[in-house]
């Protein structure tokens, strides 16, 4: 993969993946699904491609005030980076192991296509 001297040849990726351990699974929103009792709920799709690695990290209030300035977010739980992916927005949700995190915010650092910061809030059971 590498063209001498170590470089890597993929075109956008600047962080190793050996800095991004978790696995999660991108889902998007679907249409509504009946749920049985006269209503209805959202239905979440797999984007394409559906696995990607990135890092999970708990959000401080100083990590969210660098990330997310000017805005606020005040259910914020964790902060994610993660290699660009173009099915990623805030209707998103990344599923690691029996953890759920719907994504609030989503940074294309530099508007490079090559990293995003998501800020997520962890849903709990």
């Amino acid at each position: 993969m590498g063209t001498g001297g170590g470089a890597m040849s993929t075109i956008g990726m600047t962080t190793a993946v050996g800095f991004r351990p978790h696995r999660v699974t991108v889902q998007n929103a679907g249409t509504l699904v009946p749920d049985g009792d006269g209503g209805f709920v959202e239905g979440w799709g797999d984007a394409v491609p559906p696995q990607i690695s990135v890092s999970i990290q708990p959000a401080s209030a100083r990590d969210l005030e660098r990330v997310a300035a000017g805005t606020v977010v005040a259910n914020a739980t964790h902060i994610v980076h993660a290699p660009y992916h173009p099915q990623l927005t805030v209707k998103s949700r990344l599923i690691f192991n029996a953890r759920t995190f719907n994504v609030l915010g989503v940074a294309n650092i530099e508007e490079r296509n090559a990293e995003q910061i998501l800020i997520c809030a962890e849903l709990l059971p």
